[in-house]
This record gives structure tokens, sequence and C-alpha cells, in this order.
């Protein structure tokens, strides 16, 4: 029998958990079964649970592995203040945001699934969102982020909103459209905190 070191089997869950959240993202929590996502990294079914009791549990691992993403890459990079906000707020419209479902926001894709899932899952969102939420607070009232919180709430929800309507929409000028006016209401609500 071979013996993997211990920073192999690290390696290959996190492979799991990486491919899984965009598959996850694609096709769906329900949509997605334990043996399409094993096949997705190379694995057998068998193998999966050597590292996840569950699929509810890979589910949400996954769901945390990509709210930290999306804060490692978008809002921990952005800068601070408002142009930080606007910043992210561009990043989110883009259309290549909107057309790659899978490299993209889990808010927008899986938001609806979610709710309807485990309550480790909604917690595991929920702790990522919170995160998220409190990225966009200190740049929204940098003086007094509590205060800005669930403004941040609301504008992640307005955003992820929009984003799903211009995924969903099969006119693409109405979908780009969309977009536009997603950055222009984003940032009204912006401009709207930080002037009172």
């Amino acid at each position: 029998m071979v013996r993997y070191a211990k920073e192999h089997k690290q390696r290959t869950r996190q492979r799991i958990i990486t491919t899984a959240g965009r598959r996850l993202k694609r096709n769906g929590i329900d949509g997605s079964g334990v043996a399409t996502l094993m096949k997705d990294v190379g694995l057998t079914n068998g193998t999966f649970y050597a590292y996840f009791a569950s699929k509810d549990e890979l589910v949400a691992t996954a769901v945390a592995d990509q709210m930290r993403t999306q804060h490692e890459n978008i809002v921990a990079q952005a800068a601070p203040g408002r142009a930080g906000l606007e910043q992210m707020i561009r990043w989110y419209f883009s259309t290549e945001q909107r057309d790659s479902i899978e490299d993209g926001c889990p808010n927008a894709a899986l938001l609806d699934e979610i709710g309807r899932s485990t309550d480790s899952t909604r917690q595991a969102y929920t702790d990522g969102a919170l995160v998220l939420i409190d990225g966009f607070a200190a740049r929204l009232a940098p003086h007094d982020p509590p205060s800005a919180r669930l403004k941040s709430l609301s504008l992640l929800g307005m955003m992820a909103g929009t984003l799903q309507l211009s995924r969903a929409l099969t006119d693409r000028k109405l979908a780009d459209e969309l977009l536009e006016q997603g950055i222009r209401n984003a940032l009204a609500l912006v401009d709207a905190e930080q002037h009172t």
C-alpha cells in the first residue's frame, strides 16, 4: 500500500474543494453529484470519503473556499475608500465576470441554492459574506464601518441580483445595459452613504 505525505493529502483535498467550487457554480449544488465532482479531479468516488464525510460537508467547505477566494481576489486587493469600492463594483459588473460563471462570483451563481442548503453551508456562506461586507463597509464609511454594514449588505445583494439577472437575459445588448445601470446604481448608493 502506498502512503502519501500529509502535504499530498492536503493538496489533493484543496484540489477537490477548488474544482468542486467551480463545478457547483456552473451546474448548481443539486446538479453536481459526488461522481461528477470526483471525475473532474480525476479521482474515484471511493476516494471521496477519505477526504469528506458527505457531499454536504464538501459543499459547505467549497462555499467557504469560494467566498474566501472572492475576498482575496477582489476586496483584499482593492484600493481604500471610494476608489476601492468603485474598482470592486466595476470589476463585479464586467462582462467577463458575468460570462464566466465558474470563475465568477459565488453569490450570483449559488445564492438561491445556498438558501435551501444545510445549516453548515448557510453558515459558511454567512461567514464569507460578512467578511466581504466588512471590506465594503471599511471603504464606504472608514470613520464608522459598523454603521455602514447594513448598507454594505444591501450593496452586495443589489450587485448579486443584478449580475444574476444579466446572466439570465438572452438579449445581450439589454444584459450589457443592465450591467452599466448596475454600476450607476451601486455608485449612487456609495455616494449617498459617503455624503451622509
